[in-house]
């Protein structure tokens, strides 16, 4: 998943201007190598979400690692139950040394039970050099530094077929009411309007945050993430009406909401561009650019483009943002080493090696532009850098565990269940706050 965090940077002019973007000076990437080998002979074992293209992507920024130290890695992919896994390998005395935490909830959890060590002075000092004051912030619990934020993602952007949408004579859209209408229009013209990842919970959290932001505004968002506002709020279920609409809509979605329910993420984005395409458009983060270009084969900006999320109801363009960061846990085997891989990936040449390959977006302002390899991610990059301290996460993100990140429960089902039914949404909201009360008291 890409999942997961989700920041949300305050206004969507940078990322509008992703679509006519140009290519940004500076020298070219930097690259691992050289290095005393210090580290020869030992393993980091690393355990993350990632898997397909990300991880193929990951793993070549841990080679670079290994060139760089002479440290050997080995890469376990979780799946989303990140929190589940982590905590069964720590009881079965098999814990990772370093784990990629999609989750701030996921984040705080862990370093309550005690599991982290605080981050290098090191590392420390490249986060204070590199990166806004806000991702060490998210990073810290009790005023100690124990995740630093390698991997971000720009959430708020709707992938399409630009045939797709030639064909059917439409444009981006730059409101809600418009993209529903602009995906009859594509409905009409014989392909689905939308393919959606329903399989995957944490998608349909990112629908519902992108709404939710725009409609509601950022200080009841804010208030719902903390669980200061109740998710019987007459505000949700404003946003969950308006989610409906497009959910309950089978001229929209391919396969209707059993196609969606039954589509994981990476289907999502075949549906669209893969070789048979179902859909005209894929709403998520940018990481779909990886997706489209390593799997199908797709040139981003030409045969794969976006338009940013569009506005609800005379609200604001919302701009949603997630990230993973790197913990190193105390019952590593090999928690050094562990710890001098986060000091690598603290760096903007760490950085580099993955946005040379594509389906990335690194918060570190150090890096060059020049090494992602296309315009529409550069600028969408640069976006996400120029935010600074306006970042947030998203809400499913800050909750606990339970409720915002765990597969087959809490937001993930019950939203979901909606897909599925999305007649009642007062009733929906009503469940989102009964779980949510469980999870944040607990």
């Amino acid at each position: 998943m890409m999942r997961r965090r989700t920041t949300l940077l305050t206004g969507c002019t940078a990322l509008a201007l992703a679509l006519g973007a140009t290519a940004c000076g500076g020298g070219g990437p930097v690259t691992a190598g050289g290095g005393d080998k210090a580290l020869n002979g030992q393993t980091v074992t690393v355990a993350g979400v990632w898997s397909g293209s990300e991880q193929k992507n990951f793993q070549k920024v841990l080679d670079a690692f290994t060139e760089k130290t002479g440290a050997k890695t080995q890469f376990t992919s979780t799946g989303d139950n990140v929190s589940t896994v982590v905590g069964s390998k720590i009881e079965g005395g098999n814990a990772p040394d370093v784990v990629m935490v999609p989750q701030v909830g996921v984040l705080q959890q862990f370093a309550g039970n005690g599991w982290l060590q605080p981050l290098s002075a090191t590392t420390v000092k490249s986060v204070d050099a590199n990166y806004a004051p806000v991702w060490k912030t998210y990073g810290s619990v009790d005023g100690s530094l124990y995740g630093l934020y390698f991997k971000a993602a720009h959430k708020s952007t709707v992938w399409y077929s630009p045939d797709a949408l030639t064909q059917a004579g439409v444009k981006p859209p730059t409101t809600y009411a418009d993209l529903l209408k602009a995906g009859r229009t594509v409905s009409d013209s014989g392909l689905a309007a939308f393919s959606v990842a329903g399989q995957d919970g944490w998608t349909l959290t990112d629908w519902f945050e992108n709404v939710y932001l725009s409609q509601a505004g950022p200080e009841k968002y804010d208030a719902l993430a903390a669980h200061k506002l109740k998710w019987t709020d007459a505000s949700v279920v404003k946003a969950l009406t308006t989610l409906g609409e497009l959910f309950k809509d089978k001229q929209l979605i391919a396969g209707g909401q059993k196609g969606a329910l039954n589509t994981d993420f990476p289907g999502s984005v075949e549906k669209v561009f893969g070789p048979k395409p179902e859909a005209g458009m894929v709403y998520e983060g940018d990481f779909v650019a990886g997706v489209a270009k390593d799997q199908f084969g797709r040139k981003i900006g030409q045969d794969a483009n976006f338009f940013p999320f569009p506005a609800v109801d005379g609200g604001d363009a919302p701009v949603v943002s997630g990230g993973d960061a790197a913990v190193v846990l105390k019952d590593g085997k090999n928690a050094k080493a562990g710890m001098a891989l986060l000091e690598y990936l603290a760096t903007p040449e760490a950085a580099a090696v993955w946005a040379e390959a594509g389906g990335f977006l690194s918060p570190n302002k150090k890096l060059d532009l020049a090494s992602y390899g296309d315009d529409v991610t550069r600028a969408t990059a640069k976006s996400l850098v120029d935010a600074g301290d306006s970042v947030r996460f998203d809400m499913s993100d800050q909750a606990p565990a339970a409720f915002g990140g765990t597969k087959g429960a809490g937001e993930w089902k019950l939203l979901q269940d909606f897909l599925r039914d999305p007649s009642d949404p007062k009733a929906t909201a009503a469940q989102l706050e009964a779980a949510a009360a469980k999870a944040y008291k607990g």
